[in-house]
């Protein structure tokens, strides 16, 4: 309930004393039908396709730029979400939008529901991932729907009565392209199912309240839309580029400040104790002889924590508004979760730069300063993987922004195709190779066919088919000719290679 307002409890079913949720005051009282001619015919075109896209569970997919296009070719599997948990979000992201200052008071016991702990369970059991601590894994929890629905009951029980706990994020570390590591936290799966349904909650109240340049993390954005923003940034005259970088973002996020944001909308106890119990949570660490040590979390929010992309969403809103509305002065800022560039007039930049890190320093961050510099457009810059750069058309002389895979993304390729064509997999079947190999490339180009591709695909296709030519002819102790009895024709007609695209990817 909104702080000041007098009414009285109402009782909830299974949440003794709780005040009923959101969901039931706003709008409960109307059909949806009723509703959607009410708000829908006033609000914004932005707001109707926000409320459009709440309809799918695009807000619990929490693929990154780093984790798109790697070239797995697996598409997550989408979750509708159902018709109840939908209505629910509609109400509440609607009550956030027309009330920019409203404090949801009662919001627990919509977490705990049976039907969004089933749909969360549904979400997290798609994504898939490692077991936590308790070395408790998605396939047992799902090995019979008898257990299954035992498991849900238990969890319900142990919310409802205050009796969950977070248990201790596993951390394990993950190689980096430059040769560094990065920590990645494996909450356990009842942790991550718990995130995911606070997750499905709160998402639509901070949702009304993000920037629309921001695009990580959020329902019906993606990189690519990031990519086109910043073009029309380009084009409309901003020509320089502050390619910023924040040094160990997750790593340093303030709980007590993150807390207090939370709290601006949050009013629910309870909510709030659950988020604090999930920074808090120590990590356990696992040298390479099998010892483990825990470590306090005093800061930070695990990456791979399903609630942690929300958290540093919410995080940097407040700097989304500050460069794009108030202190830009005809800058641009396109966000991607921690990545972020800031595109402005000439000679306004460097002032943004000492601003940013006045800005962080405030907010207990910190501004990369070997990573972060300031480049003009025609220089060009990376982003999300691509490659950005102001250069002149060949056929008509005028400027515009080309867009194409970065060079690091492409060697990222070739690398992974090294990996699967090479001397150690001749005993391989051909049909398991080429499975593997084309799976990797639609996954690559699934993301990277985008915009001026077609000179690097085209590279990269000669590239890949002179590989698997050579695979196969090793592979047949070279017997026959290696151009004429593998030729592009018989790699994609025998062999079943998936051809790369060499077309120019237009914006979706």
């Amino acid at each position: 309930m909104m702080e000041g307002q007098g009414h009285q409890p109402v009782e909830q079913a299974g949440v003794p004393g709780k005040a009923a949720g959101v969901g039931a005051e706003v709008g409960g009282v109307r059909s949806s039908k009723e509703e959607g001619e009410v708000y829908l015919g006033v609000l914004s075109k932005e707001v109707r396709a926000l409320l459009k896209a709440l309809s799918r569970d695009s807000a619990c997919s929490h693929a990154s730029p780093r984790n798109e296009g790697k070239g797995d070719g697996s598409a997550p599997t989408e979750i509708i979400t159902p018709d109840k948990i939908r209505k629910l979000q509609r109400a509440l992201y609607r009550k956030a939008k027309a009330e920019p200052k409203y404090r949801f008071w009662s919001l627990y016991g919509d977490i705990i529901r049976p039907d969004v702990l089933e749909h969360a369970l549904r979400v997290v059991s798609s994504n898939g991932g490692a077991p936590g601590v308790d070395g408790q894994t998605i396939a047992g929890i799902n090995g019979n729907a008898e257990g299954r629905q035992r498991w849900l009951t238990q969890l319900q029980e142990e919310l409802k009565n205050h009796d969950y706990r977070p248990q201790p994020v596993r951390r394990v570390m993950i190689p980096k392209s430059n040769g560094g590591q990065r920590p990645l936290g494996i909450p356990t799966v009842k942790d991550r199912v718990v995130q995911m349904a606070t997750t499905l909650v709160l998402m639509p109240i901070f949702e009304a309240d993000f920037h629309p340049r921001s695009y990580g993390f959020r329902p019906r954005r993606n990189a690519h839309q990031a990519i086109d923003e910043i073009v029309r940034a380009m084009r409309s005259g901003r020509c320089e580029v502050l390619d910023a970088d924040l040094s160990k973002y997750f790593d340093t996020i303030p709980h007590g400040r993150l807390l207090q944001l939370v709290a601006r909308r949050v009013s629910d106890g309870s909510v709030l104790r659950l988020i604090k119990q999930w920074l808090r949570a120590p990590v356990i660490e696992e040298d390479k002889v099998g010892k483990r040590r825990v470590i306090p979390n005093r800061c930070g929010t695990p990456q791979g924590g399903v609630i942690s992309p929300l958290l540093a969403n919410i995080y940097l809103n407040g700097l989304d508004w500050e460069i794009n509305e108030r202190r830009g002065q005809g800058a641009v800022m396109v966000r991607y979760a921690d990545d972020f560039v800031i595109l402005s007039p000439k000679g306004r930049t460097e002032g943004l730069r000492q601003w940013l890190r006045s800005w962080l320093t405030e907010q207990q961050l910190k501004l990369n300063e070997e990573k972060t510099r300031v480049v003009d457009r025609e220089e060009g810059f990376n982003f999300l993987g691509f490659r950005v750069r102001w250069q002149n058309s060949r056929r008509s002389g005028r400027g515009y922004a080309h867009v194409e895979p970065a060079a690091k993304s492409q060697a990222g390729l070739r690398d992974k195709v090294r990996a699967l064509l090479n001397h150690w997999t001749l005993g391989h079947r051909i049909e398991d190779i080429t499975y593997r190999v084309n799976r990797l490339l639609r996954g690559w180009s699934g993301y990277f066919h985008y915009r001026h591709s077609s000179r690097v695909f085209g590279k990269l296709r000669w590239w890949v088919n002179g590989r698997m030519r050579r695979w196969l002819w090793r592979k047949h102790a070279c017997r026959h000719g290696l151009w004429k009895h593998y030729g592009d024709s018989v790699l994609y007609q025998r062999y079943g290679l998936w051809a790369m695209p060499t077309t120019a990817g237009h914006p979706r």
